[in-house]
């Protein structure tokens, strides 16, 4: 049975910008293309000074009284913002926060593997939410609790800071760990090694991709030439022979 095709009903988000004649007002403060003040002009003359130009009326302060209009390609403005938007997402840096949980007589072996797992998240530039799990009498000792925090804070101080110090709230006493300066630049760095490396791999992979496409065609043409070759000697010896 085939599965319904689901449709994104959705409306397509729209444009509230006021350009051209979406501008209902009886004056505007105008802005030359070259970014000069024009001066407040009535509508009418403020559209035909763009319409001379090739150019959009576009609203860019409609609060302001009278309204700031600029002279502009608003279609080039639009694709300009756009990779703007765009370029400043790509840099921008996304916080995750992980989380390990630990108890007060927690065994070495398996401290040490949670500690590995801190450093791992750390290294990745990631917040580390650390809880320490109290039962029964166990939370008559807090400081048990507080003392393994601050021991794991300081075996992993040069990759990550502590953000918020040991707090404790019911059975949890949490810390949070951040990530240093320098291990947010070494992540940043190995993330754009990986990236440049990921690039070359692809362009040295299009480049055999291209060079065996040339040799199949070489290939081909070498093997038409022969049995044209072939075709010009037996017509010629037919030729002879008659």
């Amino acid at each position: 049975m085939a599965v319904p095709r689901r449709f994104d009903r959705r409306p397509p988000e729209r444009d509230n910008t006021r350009i051209n004649e979406r501008i209902r007002v009886k004056e505007v403060r105008l802005i030359g293309d070259d970014g000069s003040q024009v001066g407040v002009l009535p509508i009418e003359e403020a559209l035909k000074y763009a319409q001379e130009r090739d150019l959009d009326l576009v609203e860019v302060a409609g609060d302001a009284r009278p309204p700031v209009c600029r002279v502009l390609d608003y279609s080039k403005y639009k694709y300009e913002q756009a990779q703007k938007a765009k370029s400043a997402k790509k840099h921008q840096t996304q916080i995750t926060i992980r989380e390990i949980k630990l108890r007060p007589k927690i065994a070495t072996h398996d401290y040490d593997t949670k500690k590995g797992h801190v450093v791992r998240f750390l290294k990745h530039a990631d917040k580390v939410k650390v809880t320490i799990m109290f039962r029964g009498r166990e939370r008559e000792h807090p400081e048990r609790g507080r003392d393994l925090l601050m021991k794991l804070a300081d075996e992993v101080q040069e990759l990550g800071t502590i953000e918020q110090h040991p707090l404790q709230e019911g059975r949890n006493m949490t810390m949070v760990l951040g990530p240093t300066k320098e291990a947010v630049k070494q992540h940043a760095d190995d993330v754009a090694k990986h990236e440049e490396e990921s690039k070359k791999a692809k362009r040295e992979r299009k480049a055999a991709e291209a060079a065996a496409h040339d040799e199949r065609v070489a290939a081909m043409r070498a093997e038409e030439e022969a049995e044209a070759d072939g075709e010009k000697a037996t017509a010629s010896a037919e030729t002879d022979a008659s």
